[in-house]
């Protein structure tokens, strides 16, 4: 039993050490994790390709200029037969040379608007880029918050187990005294030992469960080391209760990155559309070169021959049949416009349908929330009576420990009350698209 004693005294120690050392807001965690996180670190760098995509030069507005260089060469043996005479004449090893060098100019003048719609396109992607970072960013205040809430819950549950091994102690204490002047049976002395061996281990499990959310934390912190306790500067769980149902719904329709990305894709689906049609227009380019050609012969009467100057051209067509490919590929955009707008009216009644799910479940839970603070106040009262009642011997020990656990269970129920109704708290605020809120 001693050593239980002083296990228990040694890990509520240990907890209230580290508590000592570098205490963290949630702003704090906040501003850690968005600086850390790997995942949050990936999705910023993606939103950098997306923003080195969206160029005029990508697109296709301007052009493609191309220096080149070639030397080639050709060994030869030839024989020719005269017609007059009939004599053949053979001709060995005739090495022959080209050097080529030159500068091309390609220049698309008008694709039927597929360039200027191209560019709309890739900014929309630019836009969906930074849009996802968005996405990554709530869904990672929001884990951190509901982790962060989560860790003072353990916390706060620990203390309650604390608490519960306390009140058997001390039970104990009184029974066991009791027990050997005789004014107790062994039964209630084995009863009370029991019920704090029980409180005792219920106490040792909590603090695993107090390390895992540590461990959890620490993860979305992007901490080298995950295994040690953090120290935060709330000691409860505060619920807002003055959020604004009409409030919600117009933000999460305006704001809503959801939704927002859905709105994207509408709008890219129609600029497919686009592309697919230019496909029908004519289309105008230009070409130009400036190059310098060397010719040197081994035979013949000219001993080398070099050309300096400029070359240009200008291309004008249509695309007349291509086996019906492009009007299928027009039909099939059609489809994907509609297609598109669907899924944004879906997107917009499940973003409904669970802001209504969610609001209905934060009501109750205030309502509830208040309820158990009442409980708790008259548990709180009848434990204090039932005490006074037990020690004066007017309470057996079956009875102690039913209003023992009755305290404990209002002060769970509390306790679980305040974190579900934090949870609501968040879900509305980040499916309303208001979740950096806990940032200030």
């Amino acid at each position: 039993m001693k050593k239980l004693f002083t296990y228990i005294a040694c890990a509520l120690f240990c907890g209230t050490a580290a508590a000592q050392n570098n205490v963290y807001t949630l702003q704090e965690c906040l501003k850690e994790g968005l600086q850390n996180n790997y995942s949050l670190k990936i999705e910023k760098n993606n939103q950098r390709i997306s923003d080195n995509n969206a160029t005029l030069g990508n697109a296709g507005f301007l052009p493609s200029v191309n220096a080149s260089g070639r030397y080639s060469g050709s060994s030869q043996d030839t024989e020719t037969k005269l017609r007059d005479t009939r004599e053949i004449v053979e001709e060995n090893g005739i090495f022959n040379r080209t050097i080529d060098a030159g500068v091309d100019l390609n220049f698309t003048v008008f694709e039927g608007f597929n360039v200027t719609t191209t560019y709309k396109k890739l900014k929309e992607l630019q836009g969906q880029g930074e849009l996802n970072t968005r996405i990554a960013i709530e869904n990672l205040v929001a884990d951190i918050t509901a982790e962060y809430y989560n860790y003072i819950q353990q916390q706060i549950r620990l203390k309650n187990f604390k608490y519960a091994v306390a009140l058997s102690k001390e039970r104990l204490r009184v029974v066991e005294q009791r027990y050997r002047i005789g004014n107790f049976s062994g039964l209630d002395y084995q009863q009370a030992k029991v019920d704090f061996n029980s409180d005792s281990s219920a106490f040792m499990k909590q603090q695993e469960a107090l390390q895992s959310s540590a461990i959890a934390l620490n993860e979305l912190l992007a901490r080298e080391n995950l295994n040690v306790p953090i120290a935060v500067a709330d000691t409860a769980i505060e619920v807002a209760g003055e959020l604004v149902f009409d409030d919600l719904m117009g933000d999460m329709m305006e704001n809503n990155t959801s939704l927002l990305r859905a709105r994207i894709d509408n709008r890219m689906a129609v600029l497919d559309y686009k592309i697919k049609a230019s496909q029908a227009y004519p289309y105008l380019r230009l070409n130009a070169g400036y190059g310098y050609t060397l010719n040197k012969y081994n035979k013949g009467a000219n001993y080398h021959r070099a050309t300096l100057g400029a070359d240009f051209g200008v291309t004008l067509g249509i695309n007349i049949f291509d086996g019906n490919n492009a009007r299928r590929e027009r039909r099939n955009a059609k489809i994907n416009i509609e297609n598109a707008q669907l899924e944004q009216t879906d997107v917009e009644q499940a973003l409904k349908s669970d802001l209504y799910n969610i609001w209905q479940a934060y009501r109750n839970n205030l309502q509830v929330l208040e309820l158990e603070k009442e409980n708790l106040v008259t548990a709180k009262l009848n434990h204090e009576i039932a005490m006074e009642r037990y020690m004066l011997g007017d309470l057996s020990g079956i009875e102690m420990r039913e209003a023992q656990k009755s305290l404990l269970d209002a002060e769970e129920r509390l306790l679980s009350a305040s974190y579900n109704t934090k949870l609501c708290e968040i879900s509305l605020l980040q499916i309303s698209g208001r979740v950096q809120e806990y940032l200030q």
